[in-house]
């Protein structure tokens, strides 16, 4: 098992990315622990990527993985087209079983699943995976990178042993364009991400495409000593892709 307080670096992974509006606020936010504050609008970031060989990575090998939460009051929102500044985790599904081992030990909600991202042309198709059966579908149309870059650090808070966590991901991206979400389709109803399938018709709050992902899990986690002080989390993280991923 990889030292869960030990950083790892992942290079030039294929990420989507995006935020939403939820059917349900209510179904939403009762997923996030009373000592934090979700936004007002329930905000719910989603993010499906792929790493494709093991030599992208420090320790972690090749997987896929999506991750699934809700933004927090007080982190830092980017400009509009972006996304959300970092959250909490509600869904962690990993193909790997060291990549879940490694962020269960650092309090992230770690559960099998299986993510593949298809581009055929100019439509990208992003579906998640649970015991063979599709939860998430997302088709999005993408362009292609240029001059544009993403970087900085977002924040994303765990719970382990009872005890909040919190750190923060360095992150470089090379964003697509054009980028348009087509579709966001939760198939699931019984599965437990169902809660935070989007609003129709789709609110989205931000997203992005990047063949060209780089990102770290940082030493740590640290304990968030005084939950309340969540409203101060944003101050200096940057805007664009959070990582976390």
């Amino acid at each position: 098992m990889l030292d869960p307080v030990a950083a790892q670096l992942v290079v030039n992974a294929r990420v989507l990315q995006l935020s939403w509006l939820p059917a349900a606020p209510d179904e939403a936010t009762a997923l996030v622990p009373a000592a934090l504050r979700p936004r007002a609008d329930g905000e719910v970031f989603l993010c499906q990527y792929v790493v494709d060989d093991g030599s992208q990575t420090s320790g972690f090998g090749a997987f896929s993985l999506t991750y699934l939460g809700l933004a927090l009051d007080g982190l830092d929102a980017p400009p509009a087209g972006d996304i959300p500044g970092g959250g909490w985790w509600t869904h962690y599904l990993a193909s790997s079983p060291r990549v879940r081992a490694y962020a269960a030990a650092r309090g992230a909600p770690a559960a099998p699943g299986v993510t593949r991202l298809e581009l055929r042309g100019e439509q990208l198709t992003a579906e998640t995976r649970v015991d063979g059966t599709p939860i998430i579908r997302t088709v999005a149309r993408v362009g292609h990178t240029g001059s544009r870059m993403c970087s900085g650090h977002h924040r994303f808070l765990t719970i382990r042993d009872g005890e909040l966590l919190t750190a923060d991901y360095p992150y470089v991206a090379e964003p697509v364009s054009p980028f348009e979400i087509e579709s966001v389709e939760f198939l699931t109803p019984e599965h437990p991400v169902y809660a935070l399938r989007p609003a129709n018709p789709l609110v989205i709050r931000g997203g992005l495409y990047s063949p060209r992902v780089s990102f770290a899990y940082p030493p740590g986690p640290h304990a968030l000593d005084d939950p309340s002080a969540v409203a101060d989390l944003g101050s200096g993280l940057g805007s664009g892709l959070p990582s976390g991923s």
